[in-house]
């Protein structure tokens, strides 16, 4: 897309340079003249004013780099340097050893974020297990079949007592004492007459192995449908989330790179403005000693010099809080401080008008989709609830085989001898098939109350459907005119910084053939410094609100598997996408 063409660094470079030509030009000569020295001495003076004109130039020229070079130590365009670990806690070790800094690109800070961030990692992690769910759920239409087995032992010791036998019962010679005829010609009790007082004791042991199959299939459940249908609703959910945790990170990331880019660049600016103080101050101690000028400007000056460097102080400050809060977006280790590599490049102006916008902003919006996603969620368990008052059919069948082992032993006593088998082994098989019917009749209104929940929380989510819908045209007309409002405030401060820049040259030649005091060019320099702070705003303001106008529509993956877009312009080919 077309850019505007605004290089924030390199004006700012320029201006600084010449002031600094200004200044050491005119420092020479007004020492030499304060000293009241012959030529050779002013040339000297001069001499030494431009050598270190040259060493402040070469010094503000790596402060500030051009988008030309990138940065000293920038990274190689369209190179992803590998992310590194991440780290759940700091060691004590981690936090000792010595800070790295690597320089970073936006693009390359953007890979970073999307790849260890923890919150878009656990994102990914919900839409795995939203996509198991829906599996589990699918896994109902088919029978459920179990392999079941065992293997016991028993034992057990008994111990009979007969009050009463079956001597009277009139069963037989078998059943009766004396019954049966010997072959000698006695007579004998038959094999089972138990005589009235016997006892008996044994002992018992059984062995089992058994397994087997068994088969279950819901042939008519009403409920299972709706729990299918709840699954993909909130796997369309999860997947939402999913995308709109990017965009939300992306801004994250880029919101914090633009600061970190914008404390960077108000360091150097007060770095240069303490410079000058010191140049300036210089001088005026020069005329001071001259008894060119009063002790006030010299107290004046050295006033100004220590509030440019309390300034500077606090910019420094600001500046590793901003390296530090985009390393823990970034989420690198506790040694690695990240800084800002691209030089400052200011966006174009927003391509699209407030209403193509806020159009395109509602269309596969992934913030509403998941909101739709989780109402149908809510009413697919609505009715699933509801089919549980419903019969349900279910076919079931089982066949399985089985053996034992009885063994019977320490037997004693006078009766029950012809029931005991010392060693006993058996084995069969058996299947059953049949049909399950199950109707709830009455559950003391549990269920209804279940449905009425569900159905507040459905009408909740379309009242926060509305809400979030309203949220969305906020932030983006917000962006909208706050992005207007920065390129003009932008165009303003550029403008701002020439008339300063100007006004503060001929304040410092004014000031030097005495006719403007210390405290016009003090106010004069303040000026230029502020006018530089200004556009410094403008154009991080452009880019942010650019970037927040680019989170409501830039388009986002569901799929964690797809590949992120990581670049912050909008391409010609979405443009038509996003357009009506």
């Amino acid at each position: 897309m077309t850019r505007l063409p605004c290089r924030p660094a390199i004006a700012t470079r320029l201006a600084l340079s010449v002031t600094l030509l200004g200044i050491a030009l005119e420092q020479g000569r007004g020492v030499a003249l304060a000293a009241g020295a012959d030529p050779h001495h002013h040339a000297a003076a001069l001499e030494r004013a431009w050598s270190r004109l040259d060493a402040e130039l070469r010094l503000l020229d790596q402060l500030l780099p051009g988008p030309e070079d990138g940065g000293a130590g920038g990274a190689t365009p369209g190179e992803t340097p590998p992310a590194p670990p991440p780290l759940a806690l700091p060691t004590a070790a981690q936090l000792s050893d010595q800070q790295q800094v690597q320089a970073l690109s936006l693009e390359q800070a953007v890979v970073i974020a999307l790849a260890e961030s923890p919150q878009v990692q656990a994102r990914r992690l919900e839409v795995a297990a939203a996509l198991a769910q829906l599996q589990s759920r699918l896994g109902t239409y088919w029978p459920r079949i179990a392999a079941v087995g065992g293997l016991a032992y028993d034992q057990t010791a008994t111990r009979f007592g007969v009050p009463a036998g079956n001597g009277s019962l009139a069963l037989g010679p078998n059943f009766a004492a004396s019954g049966l005829q010997a072959a000698d010609g006695s007579t004998t009790n038959g094999p089972f007459f138990v005589p009235s007082g016997a006892t008996a004791t044994l002992n018992q042991g059984v062995r089992q192995l058994s397994g087997g199959l068994e088969l279950d299939l819901a042939v008519l459940d009403f409920a299972r449908s709706p729990l299918i249908q709840a699954a993909r609703a909130r796997l369309r959910q999860a997947r939402a989330t999913y995308a709109n945790s990017l965009r939300h990170r992306q801004l994250e990331v880029s919101e914090a790179y633009y600061g970190l880019q914008r404390a960077d660049q108000l360091v150097r600016i007060r770095e240069a403005d303490l410079r000058n103080d010191g140049v300036i101050l210089q001088e005026v101690l020069a005329l001071k000693q001259a008894g060119l000028v009063p002790r006030l400007d010299l107290l004046r000056r050295q006033a100004f010099e220590a509030e440019s460097e309390e300034q500077l102080i606090q910019a420094r400050a600001d500046q590793a809080v901003a390296r530090r809060r985009l390393a823990v977006l970034l989420n690198l280790p506790a040694n690695l401080t990240p800084r800002a590599a691209d030089p400052i490049r200011i966006q174009s102006r927003w391509p699209f008008g407030l209403e193509e916008s806020l159009l395109a902003a509602y269309r596969d919006n992934p913030e509403l989709a998941l909101v739709l996603a989780s109402r149908d969620a809510l009413a697919k368990d609505r009715q699933a609830l509801a089919a549980q008052l419903l019969p349900r059919l279910s076919l079931f069948a089982a066949a399985a085989a089985g053996s034992s082992q009885t063994q019977q032993w320490n037997i004693s006593g006078d009766c029950c001898g012809t029931t005991v088998i010392p060693t006993q082994n058996s084995a069969g098989t058996d299947w059953s098939v049949g049909l399950a019917f199950r109707w709830l009749l009455f559950d003391g209104g549990s269920t209804a109350a279940a449905l009425r929940s569900l159905t507040q929380q459905e009408q909740a989510e379309a009242q926060r459907y509305a809400a979030s819908r309203n949220d969305i045209r906020l932030r983006l007309e917000q962006a909208f005119f706050e992005h207007g409002a920065s390129l003009g405030k932008l165009a303003s401060s550029q403008r701002g910084v020439r008339a300063s820049l100007e006004a503060f040259r001929d304040a410092r030649l004014r000031y030097q053939s005495g006719l403007a005091n210390e405290v016009t060019l003090s106010l004069t320099q303040d000026r230029l410094i502020t006018s530089l702070v200004q556009r410094l705003e403008a154009t991080v303001a452009v880019n942010i609100t650019y970037a927040r106008l680019l989170r409501e529509l830039l388009p986002m993956p569901t799929d964690p598997e797809a590949v992120v877009p990581v670049q912050l312009t909008v391409p010609e080919a979405g443009r038509r996408q996003l357009g009506p």
